[in-house]
């Protein structure tokens, strides 16, 4: 909120005790004054005064990106009516399948049906298999060593919260002493800064001085004005450079991308045609077996004859006509011969197996149980159960020792990384800024004389036209202010 000049509050406080007559010569003594210095009563007015005091030129034109319109595009709903549809068409596809799989299970042959699956339900966790076994057979000891596990489940989770605090905790401590070295070496960097911008504003107005005294001077006639003699910039001559020399990189990049394929493409086929030939070997190698097995075999040899036929023909994928042209020559009995070779060919006709029952069940589509525990509160379970055995205290309470041992050693080896990390991370922050000090400070001085060149081309303008030299001088300590107190700010 600006203030009346004519109602600030000294002028309040002296008027308090003043009699009408001299309110009215006290406020126009001041009216007189605002007047005198700031309304100027002049017959030949124009802005001459106020363009040198400014430094505006005649003619700047706007910038030419300033009339730049990048409108987007009105936001369409086709891609929502798209998605809607695209979900209801996948839906569709699905259903379609199903009905399709649906006719294909009614035809299939059993040798190609996919087999049935028991569903087999793992506790793999300590105290769910300590509650099945309470649910499944609730005795005293069953009863006991559950409580027990239970018990020191929530033992051991409250201890984990006590210690994964206390490392968070200091952790945190440490990380704000971190904290407040690195902002304490960050004083001096952001100092160093600041004092670089100053000097930076101070020789470039030493400099601009000197340039200007010589145009006020009285030898300035000799002086030829050279417009934007002092602007450098040479981004275009590097930026072109660095494009040839991305344009380069890019060419050996594409170069060796393509050689790499090349490369790797040649060693896969060989090493494709590699395999093929020790696969080839393999395969007489078990072809010769097969022959050495069949052309030796005997009744007193047959049972374990059979074993090896079967995982030799397995090894090479045997197809009907191989097994038929490798047993035909077998001097077992004719039906017996028969009966095996008809075992292979439907076994290698088959698409799937059977699992074994003792780890996926007997194909019933039925859930099953099993337990399988890999958890320190197991050994405790199983000394709760029986309490004579020595052994099982002792091993509950060395691999709990460890445990908790492995634990604490892991949390305390984090915490201690997690502060080296924060510490050299702060570190590499403070060097960087460092680094970064002086390009700040060319990029501060940069802009700075983006900043007073078109002004100090504007002098020179002005100086070529023969302006007389009082007009110069209020053009040059108005390019002196603005270098001093115009953007970019030594505060930014």
């Amino acid at each position: 909120m600006t203030i009346s000049p004519l109602r600030d509050s000294e002028t309040l406080r002296q008027q308090k005790n003043l009699t009408t007559t001299q309110k009215r010569a006290n406020m126009e003594t001041k009216e007189g004054v605002l007047v005198n210095n700031f309304i100027k009563s002049d017959s030949n007015v124009n802005l001459e005064d106020t363009c040198d005091t400014l430094v505006i030129s005649k003619n700047t034109k706007m910038p030419l990106r300033l009339y730049e319109y990048n409108n987007s595009p009105e936001k369409s709903i086709v891609p929502i009516s798209a998605i809607a549809t695209g979900v209801m068409g996948a839906i569709a596809l699905l259903s379609a399948f199903v009905k399709r799989n649906t006719k294909i299970n009614l035809k299939i042959s059993n040798e190609k049906r996919l087999p049935a699956t028991t569903r087999n339900v793992a506790i793999n966790e300590e105290t769910h298999q300590a509650l099945y076994q309470m649910i499944q057979s609730p005795t005293r000891k069953t009863i006991l060593a559950g409580v027990g596990v239970l018990t020191l489940s929530a033992m051991a989770f409250m201890g984990k919260t006590f210690f994964d605090g206390f490392k968070d905790v200091w952790v945190k401590k440490r990380e704000a002493d971190i904290q407040k070295n690195m902002q304490e070496q960050l004083i001096d960097i952001e100092t160093q800064s600041f004092a670089g911008k100053i000097q930076i504003t101070r020789s470039m107005l030493s400099e601009k001085a000197k340039e200007f005294s010589k145009y006020l001077s009285d030898d300035s006639e000799k002086i030829l004005p050279n417009f934007g003699k002092h602007l450098n910039f040479t981004g275009d001559k590097y930026a072109n450079k660095n494009q040839k020399n991305n344009s380069f990189n890019y060419f050996l990049l594409g170069a060796g991308t393509v050689a790499a394929i090349v490369g790797l493409g040649y060693m896969s086929l060989k090493n494709l045609s590699k395999s093929k030939t020790l696969l080839e070997d393999y395969v007489k190698n078990r072809k010769d077996l097969i022959t050495n097995i069949v052309k030796n075999s005997t009744n007193k040899t047959k049972d374990n004859d059979k074993k090896l036929l079967e995982a030799y023909f397995q090894s090479i994928d045997a197809n009907e006509d191989t097994i038929n042209n490798y047993l035909k020559d077998l001097k077992w009995n004719k039906d017996e011969v028969n009966d095996f070779t008809q075992k292979l060919i439907k076994k290698a006709k088959t698409s799937t197996t059977k699992v074994n029952e003792t780890i996926g069940g007997d194909g019933t589509p039925k859930p099953t149980f099993y337990s399988h525990v890999d958890d320190y509160r197991a050994f405790f379970y199983n000394w709760l159960l029986d309490t004579d055995n020595k052994q099982f205290k002792q091993l509950f309470f060395g691999i709990t020792g460890l445990t908790a041992l492995s634990y604490g050693g892991k949390l305390a080896g984090d915490a201690i990384k997690e502060v080296q990390v924060k510490k050299l991370n702060a570190q590499t922050e403070v060097d960087l800024q460092n680094k970064l000090v002086s390009t700040e400070l060319r990029n501060f001085k940069s802009k700075k004389e983006a900043a007073i060149q078109p002004l100090v081309d504007e002098f020179y303008k002005q100086a070529k036209n023969k302006k007389p030299k009082e007009e110069l001088k209020v053009i040059a300590d108005n390019i002196l202010l603005e270098i001093k107190n115009g953007p970019p700010f030594v505060y930014s």
